[in-house]
């Protein structure tokens, strides 16, 4: 499966959560998409379990399934806790970054700034949403008006928190990746040692 583009809120609707930022409210229709969704009961078993909390963090940081397995399997490369691992490695793509800074409402968002060539690590640009950032890269957007504008624009409309391992400067439109991510900085309402036990079949 590639990756996903169609309507956030049919599949926030599918994982019972916010998955993905939306402006529609999911109280009005608690239930899964569809038109069976208000009577629909599926057999919950360890393997649905599983891919489902393998699929709502591929859709959060919009993976395409490729993309998500090669990550997992650099991640398991490393050694050590392969949960904490493969999230951070997700954490430091330049896309997520991008986002984290608030230069970008959604990942979505951050991901057309880096391919569209608004972003620059360290000085150059880059135009790859997967490039993993390193401790004491300088993300900055590029010295053009129409880049700053974007961001400009994003930053004053949102006061979004910046996450402890990284430093923002709105003054000049730059960031820089102090530390790894903690655990507790990561992502919080997916199980990954359920997304690792998935992989391990």
């Amino acid at each position: 499966m590639s990756r996903y583009t169609g309507p956030t809120t049919k599949l926030n609707r599918r994982f019972g959560q916010n998955i993905l930022p939306t402006c529609k409210s999911e109280e009005r229709r608690p239930y899964p998409p569809g038109v069976h969704g208000p009577t629909l009961r599926r057999k919950v078993t360890g393997y649905s379990i599983g891919l489902n909390e393998k699929q709502k963090l591929r859709f959060m940081y919009g993976l395409s399934e490729k993309q998500f397995r090669l990550t997992f399997a650099r991640a398991k490369e490393q050694g050590g806790v392969v949960g904490e691992n493969f999230l951070t490695l997700l954490e430091n793509r330049l896309d997520s970054v991008v986002y984290n800074l608030g230069f970008a409402n959604t990942r979505r968002g951050a991901r057309q700034l880096v391919c569209h060539g608004h972003i620059c690590v360290n000085g150059h640009k880059v135009d790859i949403s997967s490039y993993s950032c390193a401790i004491g890269d300088k993300i900055s957007v590029r010295e053009r008006t129409s880049s700053k504008g974007l961001v400009t624009k994003v930053l004053e409309a949102q006061n979004r928190a910046v996450p402890a391992w990284l430093t923002c400067d709105k003054a000049t439109l730059s960031g820089t990746v102090d530390r790894k991510p903690a655990k507790e900085e990561m992502v919080g309402d997916i199980n990954v040692q359920l997304i690792v036990e998935f992989y391990s079949r």
